[in-house]
């Protein structure tokens, strides 16, 4: 972005601050009490205050000025400031000139100005001062007539003139009255400039909704006024002014405490109409991610930017502190009681922005664990921050408890740092477990039972927390206060937190059985049958020790198998159904004579293209299958012959070989549709013998 629309930007948004300053300061008045205090004072008999109808309605004329600078296009919005800068000066200019004639009057002296020392220093300083405003006016105005802001000197020239000082009184006044006749002179040749830009902005807005509706006006003008930056920026400055006028009124230094309080304090003061309490919304959201966007920046540098995520973005925060705030009005509370509730809210807010981290760090943490990566300072800044996420939600709980009467809110607050610490803790075990089997060289023998269980005790446990907040929030409910906000968040969180849960956990268990009542019901393969079949496995690409044996013939290790019926319960080689078999293994067990010997080769045999297994008499191209396949009976008749004339060129051997483009196709499948599934690897070049190759390492299903 170039330095002018750096520039553009920063006034789009700093030239409108003022016009919600104006709207909070017209909130906060009170008309009627005003009135009141003007009638108890001497200002009574004034003809200003007799009418006060219509310092109502200059009261709504307000408001109405103020959403008009709010609005305004951002090159009309400069012009009207540099008109009011430029009326600024020429006030500045009359008060200097007012200032210097009260002191010639005072001093008396009527004589040559070089004469008298003081009364030249008086001169001198009046004229730069003033010769000064007219340059800056001139500047403003973009024109080279400085004389249309020179009115302010004719009392500087008539003391150079010697004329009396009673008449330079009346000089002085009548460059006032020039002035202000100039000004209203302008005022009147501009007074059809509102109304021009209220019609041309009718007409655009008349267009804009019958082309593209009320959500594109809606999202153009959000866009245009940058209301997030707009109203953060708002609120800071109120902010700042709150501890400004704080800390101006006090001479003594104050404590730690003191200081919390002040802060609550400042806090509960700027947030007590609806445009502070946007201001207030639109600025947790920026802290909030700025917080994860340095979350992300320390797990993964600049890396961390390329893959954005929509609900990392602060937004979660924000809305949840303008959730709360609505449901328990904050803005109606006296300072002192909307401090101690915002203190409560704002633990919230940071239980939620710790449970973002979370769901950063979590999959980062996994995949470095199931990598073969060996940088320890990845490894370090991915375990700290873990540590962290499972320190401090555990601090915060155990201090409200010290500090809080519970009630439903706190006990929200509570049970979501003892989740956030749950699951950290299953997430450092997960990983643990992956470093242990990296360490070993070899693989762990039932690691995706081992992380199931894992997963599913702190599944367990978060299912019990939120069934404990759900029944105190009933409880609340029923024998307290009853409200319809606190009724609504009780039965979103029964139906997110506990009956979907409670369904997600289940459905995976039984599919989790009956994948492991496949496995059991399809035969092992005997070490005569392995040897014979002399390849890899063709999910995980590793050895095959021990397998099970498929109704299509087709070999798999018990695990990877397993896996892949927790996604679907089809072969990964033909896609033909596995169903649980009634009848014993043996029956179903194919004979040793009947499994023809691979290709000594694994890695050729995976590159090979065409696919002939007898066992089923399945021919496949590609991962098509060929007509007369029993695999499916969609077959392509196109690709019989020449399916069947590159089975006879290649000859037996390798008319048993898989096709590594399809069972490419279906191991991403598996990865990605597996859910916290962390398949590892290696490449069909290398090795099946190499301890330093990894088998088939899952996450578990979640529970």
């Amino acid at each position: 972005m170039a330095l002018k629309d750096k520039l553009e930007a920063v006034l789009n948004v700093g030239l409108r601050v003022p016009s919600i300053m104006l709207l909070e300061i017209l909130y906060r008045w009170d008309v009627s009490s005003f009135f009141q205090k003007i009638q108890r004072s001497s200002l009574n008999n004034n003809p200003l205050f007799q009418y006060k109808y219509l310092a109502l309605y200059l009261h709504y004329v307000g408001y109405i000025l103020s959403l008009v600078l709010l609005t305004l296009p951002r090159q009309h919005l400069v012009k009207l400031y540099l008109y009011v800068l430029t009326a600024l000066l020429l006030f500045a200019g009359h008060q200097v000139s007012r200032d210097y004639v009260r002191s010639e009057l005072d001093s008396g002296y009527e004589e040559p100005l070089y004469l008298e020392p003081l009364s030249m220093n008086r001169f001198s300083t009046a004229l730069i001062a003033q010769l000064v405003v007219c340059t800056l006016c001139s500047c403003v105005m973009q024109t080279k007539r400085i004389w249309l802001f020179s009115a302010h000197l004719l009392p500087l020239v008539a003391r150079l003139c010697l004329v009396p000082l009673e008449t330079i009184v009346f000089i002085n006044r009548f460059a006032m009255i020039f002035t202000g006749l100039e000004v209203i002179y302008f005022l009147a040749s501009n007074l059809l400039v509102p109304y021009n830009l209220a019609k041309t902005a009718y007409r655009e807005l008349v267009q804009v909704v019958e082309v593209y509706g009320l959500l594109a006006l809606g999202m153009s003008l959000w866009n245009q006024l940058v209301l997030p930056v707009l109203f953060m920026c708002f609120w800071l400055v109120l902010f700042a002014l709150q501890i400004y006028s704080y800390f101006s009124s006090r001479d003594q230094p104050t404590s730690r405490e003191r200081l919390l309080f002040l802060f609550l304090t400042s806090i509960a003061e700027c947030c007590s109409t609806p445009y502070s309490l946007l201001g207030l919304v639109f600025t947790v959201s920026f802290v909030a991610l700025g917080v994860l966007t340095l979350c992300k920046f320390y797990l993964q540098g600049y890396r961390a930017f390329m893959n954005d995520n929509t609900m990392h973005r602060g937004m979660t925060e924000g809305i949840t502190l303008l959730i709360l705030a609505v449901q328990t009005g904050l803005i109606e509370l006296q300072v002192i009681h909307r401090a101690f509730l915002l203190s409560i809210i704002l633990f919230i807010v940071v239980a939620s922005i710790l449970q973002s981290m979370l769901e950063i760090a979590d999959p980062i943490v996994l995949a470095l664990g199931a990598s073969r990566d060996k940088s320890l300072w990845k490894h370090f800044r991915a375990v700290s921050l873990c540590l962290f996420l499972l320190i401090f939600p555990a601090y915060m709980a155990y201090m409200i408890c010290q500090f809080f009467l519970m009630d439903f809110w706190l006990l929200i607050i509570i049970s979501s740092s003892i989740l956030t610490s749950l699951q950290v803790l299953g997430t450092l075990l997960i990983y643990i477990l992956f470093m242990v089997e990296e360490v070993r060289k070899e693989p762990v023998q039932n690691m995706d039972d081992v992380i199931y269980y894992v997963n599913g005790t702190y599944r367990l446990l978060e299912f019990l927390v939120a069934l404990v907040v759900v029944a105190y929030g009933v409880s609340e409910t029923v024998f307290g206060e009853w409200t319809v906000m606190g009724s609504t968040i009780i039965f979103i969180h029964s139906y997110y937190n506990v009956w979907l849960r409670a369904q997600l956990g289940w459905q995976s268990f039984l599919l989790r059985r009956e994948a492991v009542n496949k496995i059991k019901s399809l035969p092992t393969a005997s070490d005569l049958q392995l040897k014979k079949y002399n390849d890899i496995c063709a999910i995980c690409y590793q050895d095959m020790k021990s397998a099970v044996i498929t109704p299509c013939s087709h070999f798999f290790h018990a695990g990877c198998l397993k896996k892949w019926l927790y996604v679907q319960e089809t072969c990964p080689l033909c896609h033909k159904q596995l169903k649980s078999q009634s009848q014993p293994a043996s029956a179903t067990a194919v004979p040793a004579q009947d499994i023809l010997p691979a290709n000594p080769n694994p890695a050729e045999a995976v590159q090979g293209e065409p696919v002939a297994v007898e066992g089923d008499k399945t021919v496949t191209r590609n991962g098509v299958p060929v007509e007369g396949s029993q695999a499916s009976p969609s077959a392509n008749p196109n690709l019989e012959l020449e399916g069947k004339a590159e089975e006879n060129a290649l000859g037996p051997q390798q008319a048993d070989t898989v096709d590594s483009v399809y069972l490419e196709g279906q191991v991403a499948g598996l990865s990605q549709g597996s859910g916290e599934s962390c398949l590892r690897h290696r490449q069909p070049q290398q090795s099946a013998s190499s301890p330093a190759a990894a088998t088939s390492t899952a996450c578990g299903a979640e529970l």
